[in-house]
């Protein structure tokens, strides 16, 4: 199947590990131009390098999601090269808290970082996109956002405020071919997700190996997902071939979460 990205130029967030870099390495081997944003450049630059050869371009970006100034230098850069044809918002996680135990600061830090920001930088760059009559824009949110996690309350609470967003703003741009969608990953072996099985095993007093066998037991598949697999459900929706899709959530969890 020729997805139609050859010619298309991405934007991916927290591209220097896990999901992002996943997708955005997806992205390239269908032959996209992709800008592959995060706080570590050389982080990025090491699995950039690896890439075999015949992919599309991967450019190393910085970007500070948390610096309002870091988002519109970058916003700033890739306007003046045309803007980009696909966005994918992805921010790390907050860290974790129960709803009792996260304060006042903790809210604003991370709503400012994981998601103010994300609408700005995203507001920024629709303008060609919607010039063009072709964009797709896909946020990361998480699970959480339909059966929230236990101890992750400021990742339940913003990320269920960026899924509001994305439906929004998919209804106010679907006139001017551009897609809005939401993907919701499950248990995808990521860094970010051993450190919250470490966590978890700290709290518990157990291994985080046998709570990660835990966790894998309780969903469907018996185990977690693989960032590839992840990826290719990305990289579909921001194909010529998702052009019908859009104000959609999609879950890539192994069938973790049981309701309907």
């Amino acid at each position: 199947m020729n997805l139609g990205l050859k010619d298309k130029t991405a934007l991916v967030l927290g591209a220097s590990r896990g999901l992002g870099a996943a997708i955005a390495s997806g992205l390239a081997a269908e032959g996209a131009t992709v800008f592959a944003a995060a706080r570590s450049v050389e982080k990025t630059e090491a699995w950039a390098h690896a890439l075999p050869q015949g992919t599309g371009v991967v450019s190393p970006i910085p970007l500070d999601l948390g610096d309002l100034r870091s988002v519109d230098d970058l916003a700033d850069r890739l306007l003046a090269k045309g803007g980009v044809d696909i966005v994918i918002n992805n921010t790390g996680g907050p860290p974790p808290a129960s709803a009792v135990e996260a304060s006042r600061a903790d809210w604003l830090i991370q709503f400012e970082t994981m998601a103010a920001n994300l609408f700005h930088l995203t507001g920024r760059l629709l303008p060609p996109m919607r010039a063009r009559r072709w964009g797709r824009i896909i946020t990361l949110t998480s699970s959480g956002v339909e059966q929230p996690i236990p101890r992750l309350a400021l990742s339940n609470g913003i990320r269920s405020a960026i899924v509001g967003w994305s439906k929004t703003l998919a209804d106010e741009v679907a006139a001017d071919g551009v897609t809005v969608n939401v993907l919701l990953p499950g248990r995808i072996h990521t860094q970010r997700v051993d450190e919250l099985d470490a966590s978890a095993a700290k709290r518990s007093e157990r291994s985080p190996a046998d709570i990660a066998a835990a966790s894998a037991a309780s969903i469907p598949v018996g185990r977690y997902g693989r960032p590839d697999e992840f990826a290719d459900v990305a990289v579909f929706l921001a194909s010529e071939r998702a052009s019908y899709i859009t104000g959609s959530k999609i879950r890539v969890d192994g069938g973790a979460i049981r309701g309907i």
